[in-house]
């Protein structure tokens, strides 16, 4: 493959390795600052600021001296307003716009239409990015996230922030689909390391998400008002700007772009202290047939993609709800959430240790199954045991967290180089899961039933993955659909269902 060939001679990991790695991943901090909200939608506790008022009056409770039933009697609601403890949260949206008790579903739907600005954030820019490139797009959406982000602290009304909001999803979405995100960084850094430290460095990347949440729950502590807080999470966006302009020198040379590659390979070659090969390498080395660019068109790659996205609903759904799940009430909501940033690093570091050695399918199948198991338990968890809840949801949160490590590294070494950045359309396409998780906080057992059924299922599909441990990046789809035919024929013969790619 002339891209392996190529990435041996100018440095597999070097230096620029090092600093690509650093400046893609520190840019995934800022992703859970957007995804994840405390202060935000979080319910401090309210009361009405005057005493209920009966709507028919009841002056008979005066003069009569007898007991009466007088609960099924129709009160006035909070006509006056009502009164916030302010000990945790100085000021959130639901004390802002007074949304409890008649109006309290308006809450939920806050990060409902957030995540429906995600969705629609993949359909536009998706397409935009085909037109004019990733790089244009990439740069729009950075300034959409700051400007708009930074403008929704000034919402004067619970509409204006709605749509507000609904933007800035869409802003998120463009940064997932063409840039910095999770998965994005991963698929820029695997195209320039070898085999032996894909794993370590996919698995290193996720982190920063995990050191994201943590910075957010100490933001939110320290400033405890919605507004300032999301001033201080969207000026980040505006840095980014620096270095949003790369572009994979590989996908360069499987768009026909040889020119551009070379200058971008030379670099590389050049500040990993490679010279010599920088002179040598010119355009007819790095020449290669392209292949197509739909993720449905062919029979292998449609099942990668049918399966892979299976594997995402059940756990996106849990990790939205674990989120916005209110906290037990003599835990705080700061502690709980760096309770649940802490959980990902040992999962992480298990994460690591078992891809290595087990290879990615029986991982993902894997940390899917045990994710599910503490799911179902949960439903057996009396409420009043919250101790022994909040011990299992943070194991799910564990098992959740090293699932997505497996399947965002998973998901590059899958697809080939000529459609591995469309495959964030897929992961910004799970976000229908995530408009409907936030509604459901509103059942007690159901939410439950069907994150963990889910997540069954997505077990089931993950064992259906071929294997990639160990294997080259595939660069065409061409590679990937001879690859499953010689698969598909040789279990025809031996009658096994087992997929393997290292033949």
């Amino acid at each position: 493959c002339v891209c392996v060939c190529v990435r041996a001679q100018v440095g597999s990991f070097g230096r620029y390795q090092w600093i690509h790695m650093t400046l893609f991943s520190l840019s995934g901090l800022i992703i859970p600052w957007h995804i994840l909200s405390i202060i935000a939608v979080c319910p401090p506790t309210s009361a009405c600021r005057t005493i209920q008022r009966y709507v028919v009056p009841q002056w008979h409770l005066l003069t009569t001296n007898t007991s009466l039933n007088s609960s099924e009697a129709e009160t006035e609601g909070c006509v006056e307003g009502w009164t916030f403890q302010r000990s945790e949260f100085i000021a959130t949206t639901v004390s802002e716009w007074d949304l409890v008790c008649s109006w309290k579903t308006l809450k939920p739907m806050i990060q409902t239409i957030y995540m429906g600005g995600v969705l629609t954030g993949a359909i536009v820019f998706g397409g935009l990015s085909d037109k004019f490139g990733r790089r244009s797009v990439l740069i729009w959406s950075y300034l959409q996230l700051g400007v708009l982000g930074c403008s929704s602290a000034l919402s004067p009304s619970y509409t204006a922030y709605c749509i507000f909001c609904f933007l800035s999803g869409m802003a998120v979405s463009g940064i997932i689909l063409n840039g910095n995100s999770k998965i994005s960084s991963i698929q820029q850094m695997v195209e320039w390391i070898s085999i032996k430290q894909r794993t370590l460095v996919g698995t290193i990347s996720s982190f920063f998400f995990s050191i994201g949440q943590l910075v957010l729950a100490g933001l939110a502590f320290w400033l405890r008002d919605w507004r300032k807080l999301q001033v201080v999470v969207c000026l980040p966006a505006f840095l980014f700007f620096a270095y949003s302009w790369l572009v994979s020198a590989f996908w360069l040379m499987l768009n026909g772009r040889s020119e551009d590659a070379l200058k971008s390979l030379q670099r590389v070659a050049r500040t990993n202290g490679k010279k010599d090969i920088a002179e040598k390498l010119t355009v007819q080395v790095l020449e290669l047939d392209q292949g197509s660019v739909d993720l449905i068109r062919t029979r292998g790659i449609r099942r990668i993609t049918v399966f892979w996205g299976e594997t995402r609903d059940g756990p996106v759904l849990y990790d939205i709800h674990l989120t916005l799940c209110p906290s037990p009430p003599q835990v705080s909501i700061y502690l709980i959430q760096v309770i649940f940033g802490l959980v990902d690093f040992p999962a992480k570091f298990l994460a690591l240790v078992m891809l290595s050695m087990l290879g990615r399918r029986v991982t993902q199948a894997s940390c899917l199954f045990m994710s599910a198991a503490v799911i179902f338990a949960n439903i057996l968890v009396p409420r009043e045991m919250q101790t022994l809840r909040t011990t299992l949801a943070c194991l799910g949160k564990g098992f959740t967290s090293a699932s997505f490590t497996t399947v965002y590294l998973f998901t590059v070494e899958l697809y080939p180089t000529v459609i591995r950045y469309s495959t964030g359309l897929m992961s910004t396409i799970s976000r229908v899961g995530s408009m409907a998780a936030p509604t459901m906080l509103i059942f007690s057992t159901l939410p439950f039933l069907l994150y963990g059924g889910f997540t069954v299922i997505a077990c089931g599909f993950a064992l259906f993955l071929p294997e990639t441990l160990n294997i080259h990046l595939t660069a065409t789809i061409a590679e990937v659909e001879e690859k499953w035919y010689r698969i598909s024929k040789k279990n025809n013969q031996k009658n096994k269902t087992e997929i393997d790619w290292t033949q």
